[in-house]
């Protein structure tokens, strides 16, 4: 895969968690406003809004999945293949406090910048494909969580 290509995905990426680049120039696919990724939305969120149920689950429950899903995609890059994974476990997260919320997040902000270290090591062949896998599951969530915030603040 060209250098410019492993670029682009990798800006998609961040968009994704970090929301668009400073100064905006423009997005992909979240809104210019700072802080519009994901990282943006959970951090302006107290535990006990994470702990709300929508709709059968929390933003907690959502953020700890995208976290458990990188961590897969993290194993498959680095090991080749993807570690034994629960996906019904997941989801089971129904209330967090304040400490549990700062793990989560601290959590998947460490599996984040595995994923990046490793969309700059790997060879764009086969693995392309997970790589691009998790930045669509990555803004399918995004998109979730942003409905979410919108009930939880409503």
């Amino acid at each position: 895969m060209s250098e410019s290509l492993r670029n682009s995905v990798k800006a998609m990426v961040k968009e994704t968690f970090e929301g668009p680049p400073v100064p905006v120039k423009g997005t992909w696919f979240t809104t210019v406003e700072p802080n519009s990724g994901i990282f943006g939305v959970i951090e302006r969120m107290s535990y006990d809004e994470a702990s709300m149920s929508i709709h059968g689950t929390t933003l907690a429950a959502h953020t700890d999945h995208v976290r458990y899903h990188i961590w897969g995609i993290n194993g498959i890059l680095k090991k080749g293949k993807q570690p034994e994974m629960d996906w019904g476990k997941s989801w089971d997260i129904h209330s967090v406090d304040e400490q549990q919320w700062n793990r989560i997040q601290e959590g998947l902000r460490n599996e984040y910048l595995t994923l990046l270290e490793s969309i700059d090591a790997i060879e764009w062949n086969e693995q392309s494909d997970t790589v691009v896998a998790s930045l669509a599951h990555s803004a399918y969530h995004l998109g979730a969580l942003h409905q979410m915030l919108k009930v939880i603040k409503s």
